[in-house]
């Protein structure tokens, strides 16, 4: 079956003017497409564009030319569908202190004018697993009682689509975990989520395409297994059972990363080297492989050799 598009955007444009620095370009043609039901990825480092374009879409910032499409709703001619259409939940926490969840998550949904037979509070605060603290004051929350907190204000209005603005940023390991694995449960309630992050591995972890930015154009946008499929260089690290010798020159395109004792990490371009000729030329020294462990590289490669071009 067919993923239809959710959000399309054409040739977006965003130039801020200012009368001291001229003009300055976030956003240059951007093309995109997200389908119903993804986790999509928005890549890049600062000032890529990326909030710029979140902000577009929340009707913060209005763009400079394109098109944007979102649910079926042009943003020029139906705004108001397209901000119901979108959930957005901040890079930074902005919550009252003295209210409690409930009363953030009704205050909002009387701000979207849903009536009160129509909301779903409790079922958000289950959600993001904040029923206990309902009704607590938010200034007594944890930090990541407080991000979960900003994730089911951005839910009130049942949006298809739920925007996280780097939702990682500055967070430990534990809330980290914590957090995709509530984002992957709206996933699988059918919310498509876009994120951004300059985190590569949160990226590798959670989306199934993902669109690389650089000063404001899409410089990348495929499947991450595709992605990770454009990393050339591998890593590999050999244990033996008595110390070896093994030179650069030995096979094009080896190198010899560290040698330590009875291990020696290497690497090598996948096109050029089989690792059946590595393996080979090991045991041409008379040794036992007692281990071997690879390193596929990451997303870091990718986003760092695309930037650079």
């Amino acid at each position: 079956m067919e993923q239809k598009n959710i959000l399309s955007v054409k040739n977006l444009k965003k130039i801020y003017s200012s009368k001291q620095t001229g003009d300055n370009l976030a956003l240059n043609d951007l093309n995109l497409d997200v389908k119903e039901g993804e986790i999509f990825g928005l890549l890049g480092p600062n000032g890529a564009g990326k909030t710029t374009f979140i902000n577009i879409l929340a009707g913060t910032v209005i763009k400079t030319a394109g098109q944007v499409n979102v649910w079926g709703f042009d943003l020029d001619e139906n705004p108001r569908q397209v901000r119901a259409a979108v959930g957005i939940v901040p890079q930074e926490v902005n919550l009252d202190p003295f209210f409690s969840p409930r009363k953030l998550l009704e205050l909002q949904a009387g701000l979207y004018g849903i009536k009160e037979k129509d909301r779903i509070t409790d079922t958000i605060l289950k959600l993001v697993s904040l029923e206990k603290q309902a009704n607590s004051y938010a200034r007594s929350l944890s930090g990541g009682m407080k991000r979960r907190l900003l994730v089911a204000k951005a839910l009130v209005h049942q949006p298809p689509i739920v925007f996280l603005d780097e939702p990682t940023a500055g967070v430990d390991v534990e809330l980290r975990q914590n957090l995709w694995k509530n984002v992957r449960l709206l996933n699988d309630l059918g919310v498509t989520i876009i994120l951004t992050t300059h985190y590569l591995e949160e990226a590798e972890e959670m989306c199934d395409r993902i669109a690389i930015l650089n000063k404001g154009n899409v410089v990348a946008l495929d499947s991450t297994k595709n992605l990770l499929d454009r990393i050339q260089t591998k890593k590999v690290t050999f244990k033996t059972d008595k110390i070896i010798d093994i030179k650069d020159e030995d096979i094009d395109s080896l190198k010899v990363i560290s040698k330590l004792d009875t291990e020696i990490c290497v690497s090598y371009e996948k096109s050029k080297i089989h690792m059946e000729e590595l393996i080979n030329l090991i045991k041409r020294n008379n040794v036992k492989i007692i281990d071997i462990s690879t390193d596929d590289g990451d997303l870091e490669d990718v986003f760092l050799r695309l930037i650079k071009n």
